[in-house]
């Protein structure tokens, strides 16, 4: 199994190239299920996580080509409506497959996704949702088993504002009979870059970018070319990487739109940022400030990025809370992070950190996704060595991280 070790103390100088988004990339590459045709996507990152849904999506018959992150999907001969258990379990994502199966074939047989790290992440509210639209729907051995004729536009409102849960719909909805409209629908980025796309292939929709999207079924879609929006979070986490460690970068292919929260809390730390249409450059001379911040939907501070702004508030000058409001298991880095000498406490669904003047290298364990990115940040902030194991979490939403890391300064290197 990887591992990563990394000698602190360097400054990040240099520039990156920021890569498509991963949670953009997936719910589009679900979108080729529902046409017939070419769909060209560029900008796809290489991903285990885009990698497990290539292969799930091979595996019900979608023809993929692919190369320099161009991908191309062609459904002419999708002829399995099934994600077993075993791709599923790896990656929740999978629950996306649900909504273009039904709308497009009638049909779909999902497994329920596994336990996650982080914490629950109900399907309840696909479930209703595609109830509501006319899906007859059972559970049976760990298996989603949904059947419609056609599905028939409806006024959907979740209980709750759910990404996966308004993106899985929203694809249904494309090929429904007659109007549907979504309310309290999610705002990502990531699902407006899908809407677009689903746009382009031919789709009517309204709303975009709002929480009330309304979509007039069609009776099909066609192909098209796209390319997956920047990456938010991987722009985001490399941003609070100078912010801990110091230096000047220039993040090229970046999205500075859709990160306002993110910018502003890292002006709040001290860092000196700068922007243009496609590219932000942030400076870092002194110790950060520590930041207080409360994680919400968007367009408020992301869940995504909580572990990332810990790991700056752990070496800031001043004490920070942390309140994380969306998974009930997110502070998992936290141990690890006390680890390397983080002086952080826990309290319910609070974090109180009180920044220390060092910290010092040690052996740690990523637990999921983004705690692997903020340990990846901690080691960089850290005087000696720093080793991370389980990595794997990593190479689900990180292209290369280690290698942009080395590009612009960090002494970082992947070992086995």
């Amino acid at each position: 199994m990887d591992k990563l070790l990394i000698t602190g103390g360097q400054r990040l100088n240099g520039d990156v190239s920021i890569s498509g988004a991963k949670n953009a990339a997936l719910p589009i590459l679900c979108a080729g299920l529902l046409s017939s045709d070419d769909v060209v996507l560029h900008n796809v990152p290489s991903l285990q996580d885009v990698s497990t849904m290539l292969k799930l999506l091979g595996q019900m018959g979608l023809r993929i080509t692919q190369g320099n992150g161009v991908v191309t999907l062609n459904g002419a001969e999708i002829d399995k409506l099934e994600a077993p258990y075993d791709l599923v379990k790896t990656m929740r994502a999978s629950i996306l497959v649900l909504g273009p199966l039904l709308a497009r074939f009638g049909e779909a047989k999902v497994s329920l996704p596994g336990g996650c790290a982080i914490g629950s992440r109900p399907v309840d509210q696909h479930i209703k949702g595609l109830q509501a639209m006319g899906a007859e729907i059972t559970i049976e051995a760990g298996y989603i088993h949904a059947k419609a004729k056609r599905l028939k536009g409806t006024r959907v409102v979740t209980d709750m504002i759910t990404v996966t849960g308004t993106e899985n719909l929203l694809m249904a909805a494309t090929l429904a009979e007659g109007e549907t409209i979504l309310e309290n629908a999610a705002r990502e980025p990531e699902v407006t870059d899908l809407a677009h796309l689903l746009v382009a292939m031919g789709a009517k929709i309204e709303g975009i970018g709002t929480d009330r999207l309304v979509i007039q079924g069609v009776d099909r879609l066609h192909g098209a070319t796209h390319a997956v929006i920047a990456d938010r979070i991987e722009t985001a986490t490399f941003l609070c990487a100078v912010a801990a460690a110091g230096g000047d970068i220039t993040l090229k292919n970046v999205r500075s739109d859709i990160l306002d929260v993110a910018l502003d809390k890292l002006r709040e730390a001290g860092v000196i940022l700068t922007s243009g249409t496609d590219w932000i450059r942030a400076q870092m001379g002194a110790r950060p400030k520590a930041v207080s911040f409360r994680t919400t939907e968007y367009p408020g501070f992301p869940t995504d990025m909580q572990a990332q702004f810990m790991a700056v508030n752990c070496i800031a000058q001043g004490s920070s809370r942390v309140t994380e409001t969306i998974f009930e298991n997110r502070f998992m880095h936290v141990q690890e992070m006390n680890r390397l000498g983080a002086h952080i406490e826990i309290d319910g669904h609070t974090a109180m950190i009180s920044g220390v003047d060092k910290l010092v290298g040690a052996p740690v364990m990523a637990t999921d996704l983004r705690a692997s990115a903020s340990l990846v940040i901690a080691g960089l902030a850290a005087e000696g060595e720093t080793l991370i194991d389980r990595i794997y979490h990593l190479d689900r939403g990180y292209d290369r991280m280690e290698v942009k890391l080395s590009g612009v300064g960090a002494l970082i290197k992947r070992v086995k």
